[in-house]
């Protein structure tokens, strides 16, 4: 079973739908049943990956790999390290959840919804477990379809409008990664003379700047927009407004991930060179999003865009922290990745329960609900903390490991990005007020139950794990210790080590001094480079813009000594 591992993981839910086309589709309680079998047996089958991952091995675990198209290079290969096993965690977590806070809510095409969930969990599961970039390419555009369904079927509102824009931006994003790809694909073969798509044979290729640049941009319109990434992110709004609560759920929890996911497995190790050079557009932008999604927010009288746009705020942040290329700030990008997914899937969750109680998202109908409501409001409490970054929850230990390595690199990115979260504690302590607290003064608010056994248990495990990384985060980062260092290894390999466990890399230490166009960092040390010798010239593979420097010896502070005076020749004769 272990050497198959993945693959039972990947098609259980695959399975599942084929079963759901077994039942009658008259018998509604028999499809939830099935469904929500299905999806606990998925998050079942995942434990093990939390279980029996070994942080001593090097390279991917749980590997599987079999010819899939041979004359094109193509394989089936899966495999996973720390960061990709707590997403797929998170994604069989999630997709349970889902199913259960579908039970009341849809309640036409019942089938056909529980298969679409099914198959988009199919999608998720390979992209996070593919190895190799086609079969990852396969995994993304099967995710487009389920949930272009699911917003426009079981959507509400403008459906079919939000439904075809999400399709489409995700489409066109998609087409322009993919002529990435085969560049890529076609340079291996170049320089190997082999096809391959092997994701690790590709991150061991040398690339020409110039080429690396192209790549990077076209794998950048692919994957900002699924995070989405300012000005890509119109979609998500709508998208979220008009989806049901299971969709939202999944798209903010887990498919935004994608993005930020490829980024991490394919732009920064195999583009090294392009990765640094793009860091201030990709700082600017992400900047701009955090305090554009903020402020946006603020401004929200619906209760479900305001959360949307505080993803648009939140990823912002995530990916301010991975392109910061610390360790500190990777760590910081990975870990709050998995936090986004627990807080914002459980915000839209109470959004969802007080949609089926009340059909209406506008904030200012609700309020007082605290009264008719005490443990709506008290799980809608820690989980507006957790978001919010309060110590001992979540959100708190992720943001401080982004703002830490942020700060390594440019304090002034990190003073905004510090600004984003003081506006993102207002807009969500001030949804909370308006809701929770004041007058009980509608009927209809006064009527409405509260939690039920079955929406206590979709919150129990989101709140246990709040709680646990906020207190405990240990387990969590030593899981993404090996994918840090990898990465780093290649995009900033003189980058000092920051998490336990982890040797100190040889090599100078990152000091910004990120002037002009490209990002320029220079790279000093102090300790342990000779204390005299000329400034080496720039690495030929690198971008004309960075420049390294290996020692202090011409700094100021540090001196070359004096060469010792030469003795006066002697005469002849000995005299």
């Amino acid at each position: 079973m272990m050497a198959h591992l993945l693959t039972l993981i990947l098609f259980t839910p695959l399975a599942g739908a084929g079963l759901l086309l077994c039942v009658p589709r008259a018998q509604e309680q028999a499809i939830r049943w099935t469904a929500a079998i299905v999806a606990t047996l998925g998050f079942l089958l995942s434990l093990p990956l939390w279980f029996r991952y070994d942080f001593t091995a090097t390279g991917w675990q749980f590997a599987e790999r079999a010819e899939w198209i041979p004359s094109i290079g193509a394989w089936y290969y899966l495999g996973v390290d720390g960061y990709s096993a707590l997403l797929i965690l998170l994604t069989t977590l999630i997709g349970a959840i889902a199913v259960l806070c579908s039970w009341a809510g849809i309640t036409e095409r019942v089938k056909e919804y529980y298969v679409s969930l099914l198959i988009l969990q199919t999608g998720l599961l390979g992209a996070f477990m593919a190895v190799d970039f086609l079969l990852f390419f396969l995994f993304w555009e099967v995710m487009l379809v389920p949930m272009y369904f699911l917003i426009g079927i079981w959507g509400g509102g403008r459906r079919l409008y939000s439904a075809i824009k999400f399709f489409l931006y995700t489409l066109v994003g998609s087409v322009v990664m993919l002529l990435g790809i085969l560049a890529l694909y076609f340079h291996g073969h170049s320089v190997t003379g082999a096809y391959t798509f092997d994701v690790t044979e590709l991150q061991q290729l040398t690339i020409p700047f110039a080429l690396q640049k192209w790549i990077f941009l076209a794998l950048f319109f692919g994957f900002a927009i699924k995070v989405p990434m300012f000005p890509f992110h119109t979609w998500l709004p709508d998208a979220h407004t008009d989806a049901p609560t299971a969709g939202s759920v999944i798209l903010a929890a887990i498919m935004l991930k994608m993005g930020t996911y490829g980024f991490v497995r394919f732009s920064l190790p195999i583009l090294p060179d392009a990765s640094r050079y793009f860091v201030p557009l990709v700082a600017a932008l992400a900047i701009v999003g955090i305090v554009y999604g903020a402020l946006v927010a603020l401004a929200q009288t619906d209760w479900k865009r305001l959360v949307a746009y505080s993803s648009v705020s939140h990823m912002g942040m995530v990916m301010l922290g991975m392109f910061a290329l610390t360790p500190v700030g990777l760590t910081g990008g990975l870990l709050q990745q998995i936090n986004h997914g627990i807080s914002t899937g459980a915000l839209f969750l109470i959004v969802g329960i007080v949609y089926e109680r009340r059909h209406t998202r506008e904030i200012a109908e609700y309020g007082g609900l605290s009264k008719a409501m005490p443990v709506f409001a008290a799980v809608f409490l820690i989980m507006t903390l957790s978001s919010i970054g309060l110590p001992a929850l979540n959100g708190f230990i992720g943001e401080l490991l982004i703002l830490q390595g942020v700060y390594i690199v440019h304090p002034i990115w990190a003073g905004v990005g510090a600004v984003g979260i003081v506006l993102g504690a207002a807009y969500m302590l001030w949804l909370f007020q308006r809701t929770m607290f004041g007058t009980l003064d509608r009927p209809e608010n006064a009527s409405m139950a509260d939690l039920g056994a079955r929406e206590i248990v979709t919150f129990a495990p989101l709140i246990a794990l709040a709680v646990w990384i906020g207190i405990y985060p240990a387990p969590f980062i030593r899981r993404l210790e090996g994918t840090v260092t990898r990465v780093t290894a290649r995009v900033n390999p003189a980058a000092q080590p920051a998490v336990a466990g982890v040797p100190a890399a040889a090599g100078p230490a990152l000091n910004d001094t990120g002037a002009g166009t490209g990002f320029n960092p220079t790279l000093v040390t102090c300790d342990s480079a000779p204390a005299a010798g000329p400034k080496p010239s720039a690495t030929p593979s690198a971008p004309p813009d960075f420049v390294t420097i290996a020692s202090c010896a011409d700094s100021p502070s540090k001196p070359a000594p004096k060469p010792a005076p030469k003795a006066p020749p002697k005469k002849p004769g000995g005299r």
